[in-house]
């Protein structure tokens, strides 16, 4: 089971958004590109993938938004569909603990201080060590939208092993498809 962790520093956290509006909702597309890079292959989807978006803009932050391959439905490969499924997400009452929101997803108030007591993550970073030359990957991978980590962020993620796709800074959804693909090779049974 792979895990994708996508801070949106500035992603809405409520529904009040239009999905004709992804990027006016705090950079949305952005996420949602995230989503759709972490669970589609094509013609069908990674069924051992979860994505958790952890979203800190207004007007209720911080929630996290989990997106499980294995139950999740009516998820199609455009921006709209994941904004959609996350626009559901966020119309649902929530607490402390994980709400369903519908199949495969599911919503709570918190952010990253508490997800990362939950799950020990390595962070994505082109300074990182090169995941082509790593022996062993973890399970768990934490990435930023457009902007880097803030200065609180980089405190709770100090200590976390930091791999790189390549030397050059890529887009949040291409770093999860360079990943999975590494992922995929290892794994592969045509080696």
């Amino acid at each position: 089971m792979t895990s994708f962790v996508i801070v949106g520093h500035h992603a809405r956290t409520d529904a009040g958004f239009s999905l004709n509006d992804l990027p006016g909702a705090g950079r949305m597309d952005v996420l949602c590109r995230a989503v759709n890079a972490s669970f589609f292959l094509s013609h069908d989807l990674r069924r051992d993938v979860t994505c958790y978006l952890v979203l800190c803009g207004e007007p209720t932050p911080p929630k996290t938004v989990k997106l499980c391959g294995a139950s999740i439905r009516s998820l199609s490969p455009d921006e709209r569909s994941a904004g959609a499924l996350i626009k559901k997400a966020l119309s649902t009452i929530c607490g402390r603990e994980f709400r369903e929101a519908g199949d495969g997803i599911w919503v709570r108030k918190g952010g990253l201080d508490r997800l990362l007591t939950e799950i020990p993550v390595a962070v994505l970073d082109e300074t990182g060590t090169d995941i082509r030359s790593a022996t062993t990957l973890p399970d768990a991978f934490l990435l930023s939208d457009h902007e880097n980590f803030t200065g609180d962020e980089e405190a709770l993620i100090r200590d976390a092993p930091r791999y790189s796709v390549g030397p050059r800074c890529l887009h949040a959804d291409h770093t999860i498809t360079v990943l999975s693909n590494e992922l995929d090779r290892r794994c592969s049974q045509w080696k």
